[in-house]
């Protein structure tokens, strides 16, 4: 059986925190504001594997409200829902992801968020994709505001 799953997910940059995109520490002055180290590219990438699992949400696995997660890598979340979806007998066949920002530029970062993320769901990094573009200066992502991710797996199950 297969299953596909998407999820989107959104931050505004703030300041004074890091800046975490796809499980990685990216030189920036600004970070994104969120209840975990705010990787909006980790959070896209776990909606979309509940999805595909029937799974529910990242909100319904972590919810703002609890305090365990406040500030926590959001690699560790990746990893504690693939531990379950793997004890489940769930497979990753792809996770293709895109980020939609103004700043800073990706191109350098993204072999290294294929890797951290390959390492977070322990497979070959031939299954993760991630990709980058901007807005050409639409909206509030194309000023500069924050950073949106988008993420498609593609999950099998042995039946």
């Amino acid at each position: 059986m297969l299953r596909i799953g998407s999820g989107i997910d959104v931050h505004a940059f703030a300041e004074g925190v890091p800046l975490w995109l796809g499980g990685i520490l990216i030189p920036h002055p600004r970070g994104l504001a969120g209840h975990s180290d705010g990787d909006a590219v980790v959070h896209a990438l776990i909606d979309a594997l509940l999805g595909a699992a029937g799974l529910g949400d990242i909100g319904d696995w972590f919810p703002s409200t609890d305090e365990r997660w406040r500030g926590a890598p959001s690699t560790e979340m990746l990893r504690h829902v693939w531990k379950d979806l793997s004890a489940q007998d769930w497979r990753l066949e792809n996770a293709d992801l895109t980020i939609v920002a103004h700043e800073p530029r990706l191109a350098p970062f993204r072999q290294p968020m294929r890797q951290a993320l390959a390492d977070a769901l322990s497979c070959p990094i031939g299954k993760i994709s991630v990709k980058a573009t901007t807005t050409d200066g639409l909206g509030a992502l194309g000023r500069g505001e924050g950073v949106l991710a988008t993420a498609t797996v593609l999950l099998s199950l042995s039946e």
